[in-house]
């Protein structure tokens, strides 16, 4: 599971060597940033077995081009970079919203400040 922001220390950790390093049966995630991966290793061990799956909710470059070999992949789950939202997420903001209402316009004390 890859959750990592991008920057100078984080481009391309999931290279080619480490993904070659994973087993075949690991299925690995990422909700990161897509160039964080070596998307064409990544690529090859999916598509020849060497790793048994792949969730991507980022990729590079997103959009996925419409004719990328990941889209093909049976292994392959990919979603479109909103993995923090869900079929309750509208309904969880309103209902954080009105239960902090009346803390604010009476100056209490807050649910989840930050």
């Amino acid at each position: 599971m890859l959750a990592l922001p991008l920057n100078d220390d984080t481009h391309g950790i999931i290279s080619a060597d480490l993904i070659s390093a994973m087993q075949a049966h690991a299925f690995f995630v990422n909700v990161g940033r897509g160039e964080l991966v070596d998307q064409l290793a990544l690529t090859k061990a999916l598509a020849t077995g060497m790793l048994g799956g792949a969730g991507l909710d980022v990729t590079y470059p997103e959009p996925l081009p419409a004719d990328d070999p990941l889209w093909a992949l049976p292994n392959v789950i990919i979603t479109p970079h909103n993995s923090g939202s869900t079929d309750g997420t509208a309904r969880r903001a309103a209902e954080r919203f009105f239960a902090n209402l009346v803390p604010w316009v009476t100056s209490g004390d807050l649910l989840s400040e930050v």
